[in-house]
């Protein structure tokens, strides 16, 4: 799916093949998407559209990507890129640092970034695989240091074989004591085993957490700032796919009943059998998430425009309410009829205000009527 970066309103839907690999179809259908809508813009995708390959086919695109830490420059840049080195950027927690770059023989700038909020979710992470790690060890050491062995060279060959299990520590043969088995009366080795810590590794680790590193062809008139906050709308389109994927979200909009926190059985109750009905299950689906946001776009345009916001599921004013939320305060309101007496259930004031706010959004841009 491609998605506008204004509110994630679909432009673009394809069912493929569950095996087709991303790597080699995004480039593709990019290209072949450009050909057929006119538009300037530029495309964000995530680190799956970087590859020699794919930014070749997308040369005559402008483009903003992820570029993967399995590339040999970039794990380069994470590790060794000094925190002096880092500058602040518009958004809140990001710092930034522009390198040039020509992977692919394409002509590109990448900018190093640094979320703070990342960092420390990272080094938290990393603290609990060491301490996972050194457990690890710590059983290996006690294992092998039981073992007996025929020589000092059958010693050093587990020992290379049981270092690969280990990330954080190394295993360290400190002596080597020669003794003979009661049972067969032979000589054997016994090894004292000590443990140490892979000091420099843990460092590049501790280095590298938080960081991340965004591409883009576009070499003139975007700051570091700019191209995060753009890599960062792609969001509008996972949850465009989220939305795609909850079948009960999708019945409601076409006449279904939307109950919130309701099991996603319905799926459950669809077999298609035919790629054929898939796809036509994908149009509807498409055609509903293209309702939804262009709905949702033009309302919290509304609210901003007007300066206003509605509360949110926790009873603060947001001028970005996602429609779904929306639809949910309407929930619950009845007209009941009794003894020719009419009355309103459940139409507190909050709800009444938010939908006062929203009649008033509709009714100027005619799209609730009766």
């Amino acid at each position: 799916m491609i998605a506008s970066g204004d509110g994630g309103v679909p432009l673009f839907l394809e069912c493929g093949n569950g095996n087709d690999n991303d790597k080699a179809k995004f480039a593709q259908l990019l290209s072949n998407f450009k050909k057929q809508v006119n538009l300037e813009t530029i495309f964000v995708a995530d680190s799956a559209l970087y590859s020699a390959e794919n930014l070749l086919v997308i040369e005559h695109l402008k483009w903003i990507t992820r570029v993967p830490l399995s590339i040999k420059a970039a794990q380069f840049y994470v590790r060794e890129t000094l925190d002096s080195e880092f500058s602040k950027t518009d958004i809140e927690g990001y710092k930034a640092v522009e390198k040039e770059s020509n992977y692919g023989g394409i002509k590109q700038k990448w900018i190093i970034i640094e979320s703070e909020t990342r960092k420390e979710s990272d080094l938290k992470q990393l603290s609990k695989r060491i301490v996972k790690d050194e457990l690890k060890a710590n059983s290996l050491v006690k294992s092998l240091s039981q073992k007996k062995y025929k020589n000092r060279t059958e010693i050093e060959a587990v020992l290379n074989c049981e270092q690969k299990k280990l990330k954080y520590h190394r295993l360290v043969l400190k002596d080597v004591s020669k003794t003979t088995d009661k049972k067969t009366n032979k000589t054997v080795y016994k090894a004292t085993i000590i443990l140490e810590k892979k000091s420099k590794k843990i460092k590049e680790e501790k280095k590298k957490a938080g960081r991340f590193i965004l591409a883009t062809n576009v070499l003139e008139n975007l700051s570091p700032s700019e191209i995060l906050t753009a890599y960062k709308g792609q969001q509008s389109c996972e949850r465009g796919f989220k939305f795609l994927k909850d079948p009960l979200l999708g019945a409601s909009l076409l006449g279904g009943n939307l109950r919130a926190g309701a099991p996603l059985f319905f799926a459950d109750s669809v077999f298609l059998k035919y790629p054929s009905r898939m796809e036509t299950m994908a149009m509807l689906m498409g055609l509903s998430l293209l309702v939804y946001t262009i709905g949702q776009r033009q309302l919290r345009a509304y609210l901003k425009q007007n300066n206003t916001g509605v509360k949110n599921q926790l009873g603060k004013v947001t001028d970005n309410p996602t429609l779904r939320w929306i639809f949910q305060c309407f929930q619950g309101i009845h007209v009941v009829i009794l003894n020719g007496i009419k009355q309103i259930v459940n139409l507190t004031d909050s709800r009444l205000e938010t939908i006062n706010y929203f009649s008033e959004y509709c009714q100027k841009y005619y799209i609730l009527s009766g």
